[in-house]
């Protein structure tokens, strides 16, 4: 909503732009209402502002995006960069060869390939299907 105060005639008359549909503006001057239409129609639309929404969290109370953590652990398998775990190709104990797609990561509208940089055991999977990540996040551990 922009407001904007003018003097007309030693009159001072407090107007509010509350949206613009086209050519048809919606305003309050004084708090009453008004359709005003304009010579042509706006380029650019106001639109009112809302308040943003409470970040999700899971039913623990846990927030949804997972933060990085400074692995102690050998063998971490991090996030590349930010996205949506899709799937988890292995699990706790499967043995992989380096280059095996062990997860996939949706980032940006495009699916990656996590893959084993290393050839070992799985020894633990930090993440579920459809978890946020940050980037840096541990999502695998290779032993």
């Amino acid at each position: 909503m922009k407001d904007y105060k003018f003097t007309i005639n030693g009159n001072i008359y407090k107007v509010s732009i509350t949206s613009i549909d086209g050519n048809i503006a919606n305003v309050e001057v004084n708090g009453t209402p008004y359709k005003v239409e304009l010579d042509k129609p706006s380029k650019k639309q106001i639109i009112p502002l809302t308040r943003p929404q409470k970040a999700p969290v899971t039913a623990a109370g846990e927030p949804v995006v997972s933060r990085p953590s400074v692995s102690s652990q050998a063998g971490a398998i991090k996030a590349p960069l930010p996205g949506v775990i899709l799937s988890i190709e292995v699990a706790v104990g499967d043995t992989v060869k380096r280059g095996q797609k062990i997860a996939v990561l949706e980032a940006m509208k495009m699916e990656n390939s996590i893959l084993a940089d290393r050839d070992g055991q799985i020894t633990a999977i930090k993440v579920n299907k459809g978890d946020s990540v940050l980037e840096g996040s541990d999502l695998i551990i290779i032993g």
